[in-house]
């Protein structure tokens, strides 16, 4: 199968070199350059590419932008960042954005391509620094989680993990044999306590952090 790929960035000289080499590849086929952000989104939309080489810092709209917004129109198409930058700032970001990739500029060529087809195949690439942030930033997150469940009363744990499993205040109320008014207090409780906006969004948290085993109830 041949990997139709679009090239963003808004260096030339980065641009040509990876045409250069890429075009060598016979499973690989370049159908498009894009200098910025906004050129990748329209340049996704006409050409529907595999996967797109993205950079992160572009004039008109930069690589995470331009991600989320091919990510949200056009799902199935592949993101890979290809940057300078390995920081948490910009790491973090691309990959919340929907990037299945992660790698710096100096990567060598055949492990490039190597990259691309992993991509392809289903598989998430990151260089190794970018690896070791994201496991960070979702272990940092694991902790403040679990602060936050630490923070509920029994009873609010005991409301969380039932509306995890899809019942109604009512229903909640014959469980726990309490009033649907107690209820609603400790569903307000729960959602304060935890910085959650709605029911579905508790459940999705409640099983996140495997309170229960099942999935969540639909919106």
């Amino acid at each position: 199968m041949t990997i139709k790929i679009l090239i963003a960035d808004d260096h030339h000289v980065v641009r040509r070199g990876l045409v250069f080499f890429l075009r060598t590849q016979e499973s690989i086929e370049i159908i498009g350059e894009a200098s910025n952000g906004k050129e990748a989104v329209e340049l996704a939309r006409k050409l529907n590419p595999d996967l797109i080489l993205m950079d992160l810092i572009m004039p008109e709209m930069d690589g995470i932008q331009a991600t989320k917004l091919i990510k949200g129109a056009q799902p199935e198409i592949k993101i890979m960042m290809l940057t300078s930058f390995s920081d948490q700032e910009h790491v973090i970001p691309a990959i919340e954005a929907g990037a299945s990739g992660y790698q710096l500029k100096d990567i060598q060529p055949d492990e490039l391509v190597k990259s691309i087809k992993r991509i392809m195949a289903g598989e998430n690439q990151l260089h190794p620094k970018a690896t070791s942030l994201v496991l960070k930033h979702l272990s940092s997150n694991n902790r403040q989680e679990r602060k936050a469940i630490d923070d509920l009363t029994k009873r609010e744990l005991e409301v969380l993990k039932e509306i995890a499993s899809g019942k109604s205040n009512k229903e909640i109320a014959a469980t726990l044999y309490i009033t649907e008014k107690t209820v609603k207090t400790h569903v307000s409780n729960v959602l304060a306590k935890l910085e959650l906006a709605d029911r579905t969004q508790a459940a999705l948290y409640a099983v996140r952090n495997r309170l229960v085993e099942q999935e969540p109830p639909s919106a």
